[in-house]
């Protein structure tokens, strides 16, 4: 899961989406370093994580994406995730996604002495091009994988990964469909967590 998708799946708690946000950036038992509800959000991040990397339905994602991006196709799986959450967002949330990106901006930039370093860098780049917001438009993720390829050890493969998900857009969808509906019961069942729909 990217970043749209793990602060959907926090509920309506500003500081467990906090957590939840800056997950990839707290390592080892470092999260009891934060507020209570902040490190329930990074415990929360890690479990989603493993659901998502043990589940099925990701698992064959990744397998049609491995002949262009080999070990590196679970980063590729999460972007078109989060792509198709945007997509269809007003099946999953009551607020528009405009509604939703700005209030996380106005979380992160509220409690910034709290966010590591890594996440202070880039925060001003997520904001400025409205990342979050910009997952909707398929058009949109050509340019996010080749601003992850040339800051991240991705390789550079960003039109083959396009072709891959023109080609393949219907059943991509289908396998988010189905593996999203059972990553929202498990954190509202497994961690009391209540996530907003329509």
């Amino acid at each position: 899961m990217n970043y749209l998708a793990h602060l959907y799946l926090s509920g309506d708690s500003d500081e467990i989406k906090l957590g939840n946000f800056i997950g990839d950036f707290v390592k080892g038992n470092k999260y009891l370093d934060y507020p209570e509800q902040v490190a329930f959000g990074i415990q929360l991040h890690r479990s989603i994580d493993s659901f998502t990397d043990s589940h099925a339905d990701v698992k064959e994602c990744i397998n049609l994406l491995r002949p262009g991006y080999g070990r590196y196709s679970g980063i590729i799986a999460d972007v078109f995730f989060d792509h198709f959450l945007a997509a269809n967002w007003n099946e999953y949330s009551v607020y528009t996604l405009r509604q939703f990106s700005k209030h996380a901006h106005a979380v992160f930039l509220s409690n910034f002495l709290l966010l590591p370093m890594r996440v202070k860098q880039f925060l001003p780049f997520l904001i400025q091009h409205k990342r979050l917001e910009s997952y909707a438009q398929r058009e949109n993720l050509f340019q996010v994988l080749e601003i992850m390829s040339r800051r991240t050890s991705l390789p550079a493969n960003s039109e083959w990964a396009m072709a891959m998900l023109h080609q393949e857009y219907h059943q991509f969808e289908a396998l988010f469909r189905s593996f999203f509906a059972e990553m929202i019961d498990y954190v509202e069942t497994d961690f009391g967590l209540r996530i907003s729909n329509p």
